[in-house]
């Protein structure tokens, strides 16, 4: 079993930045695929950010120049830079793992955080 907990969000003006965070711990072989999704009141649940193992990464294009996904292999820790926030970016991230639980296993399972919330003020 695999928990990811996420940490960083809160209130912040327009305009501004945050920084989220998201450390997986448990059953852990290895981390492919890891990033942020997030969902806003009556939205469905839209690809904010996700990153490679190898470093690749995709955004959403509402974010694309804006948010900076990055990753830590050592720490299990996959973070999101978020700068010129804008008020429709408020909602829920969560973040996303594919994991790979022991060496012996050909297929990766995926992981949900509990989420947190970001709000974005005009």
């Amino acid at each position: 079993q695999v928990r990811l907990v996420e940490s960083g969000g809160g209130l912040v003006q327009a305009g501004g930045s945050l920084r989220l965070s998201c450390t997986a711990s448990g059953t852990i072989f290895r981390i492919n695929d890891i990033g942020w999704y997030r969902q806003a009141p009556g939205k469905q649940r839209e690809l904010v950010a996700i990153i490679t193992r190898g470093g690749s990464t995709n955004y959403g294009d509402s974010v694309k120049g804006r948010f900076t996904i990055s990753r830590d292999n050592a720490k299990n820790t996959v973070y999101l830079q978020m700068n010129s926030l804008k008020p429709e970016d408020t909602a829920v991230y969560y973040c996303n793992a594919k994991v790979r639980s022991t060496p012996s296993r050909t297929w990766d399972e995926t992981y949900w955080g509990q989420g947190t919330q970001v709000t974005v003020s005009s």
